[in-house]
């Protein structure tokens, strides 16, 4: 069996692991690097009434994709390696034209895709999310999404814990000197709520501030449900978000029991969705209770392999190899 890995050269380790996985099983992983199309990777594909011939190359390996048998989307950059001085109108025609012919490919595979990218365009969706997690009787924050000063005001009012801000939208900021600047999950001081003029620009999510004892890191894969959680207070600045010092944290994460109800709700949120992989986070609180917060269907995973040592890489590639349940 062969595993076709939609990537970029700058992935983290999770793609060996799994790539390594996968040939401890008996199959092939191939590797397609979306950033190095169309400058290194070579694709021809021929589509005529005697079948469909899809071909890749790169400097060291070949694929026929009619042997193909199932499809890890994890990431894209189509056309990251193009010289930057190109003239910007050809650049952009560029780019647009590979990542057509590239995704173009990848969703004419007939094959298991985990997962295929209108399913995690669809369930990225933080709002749909959120619904749903309510509707499954999933405890979720109360939440407030608006460019509306007054709105805000108004529900920062009704949080009697406090309230944070944080985004719907992935993305980073890049300072002058090209550094990129995450943004992180921050509080909203009751002077901040004199400043909101700028919701006109951009509108922004307010959540109550949820009280943890833990954070969690729920990854699902397949039926199989891995859970570790990290201590919010190891350090002063991991309180709002602990990715504030994700790297001195790495090493503390621990494996943690999930309730058999909570993750039976977790398992049913990504049935929902349709997704066959997704890293959720999770906040216990000092009472006890466990708060969606939100679901990442092709989030990180790698370091909770090494510590607390969960199996992911082997449930991801079981999967992949028809070891495990499939969501078609």
């Amino acid at each position: 069996m062969t595993v076709l890995i939609i990537t970029r050269s700058d992935d983290n380790e999770c793609i060996n692991l799994v790539t390594r996985a996968i040939e401890q099983r008996g199959g092939r992983a191939f590797r397609f690097n979306t950033d190095l199309f169309p400058t290194d990777v070579l694709l021809a594909a021929e589509y005529d009434g005697g079948g469909n011939r899809v071909a890749l190359r790169t400097a060291g390996d070949a694929l026929d994709l009619r042997d193909v048998s199932a499809v890890w989307y994890r990431r894209t950059r189509v056309g990251g390696s193009l010289p930057r001085d190109m003239d910007k109108q050809f650049f952009e025609a560029s780019v647009k034209e590979s990542k057509a012919v590239a995704l173009g490919m990848i969703a004419g595979l007939d094959v298991f895709h985990m997962d295929r990218a209108v399913r995690i365009r669809h369930a990225a969706n933080k709002q749909l999310q959120l619904q749903l997690a309510a509707r499954l009787g999933l405890d979720v924050p109360k939440t407030l999404i608006s460019n509306d000063p007054e709105a805000v005001r108004r529900f920062a009012a009704s949080c009697a814990s406090g309230m944070v801000t944080k985004m719907l939208s992935s993305f980073a900021i890049f300072d002058e000197e090209g550094r990129e600047q995450v943004v992180f999950t921050s509080p909203v001081a009751e002077s901040d709520l004199d400043h909101l003029d700028t919701l006109k620009y951009c509108p922004m999510t307010f959540q109550e501030k949820v009280l943890k004892a833990l954070e969690l890191r729920v990854t699902i894969v397949g039926d199989s449900v891995f859970c570790a959680s990290i201590d919010p207070h190891a350090t002063a600045r991991a309180g709002d978000d602990w990715r504030r010092d994700g790297v001195e944290l790495v090493d503390q994460w621990q494996h943690h029991d999930l309730p058999t109800d909570v993750s039976t709700r977790l398992v049913k949120l990504v049935d929902q969705l349709q997704l066959n992989y997704s890293a959720i986070d999770v906040i216990v609180t000092p009472d006890g209770r466990h708060v969606f917060l939100e679901l990442n269907p092709v989030g990180e995973y790698f370091w909770l392999e090494h510590w607390p040592g969960l199996p992911i890489s082997a449930a991801i590639a079981d999967t992949l190899l028809g070891r495990g349940l499939h969501r078609a």
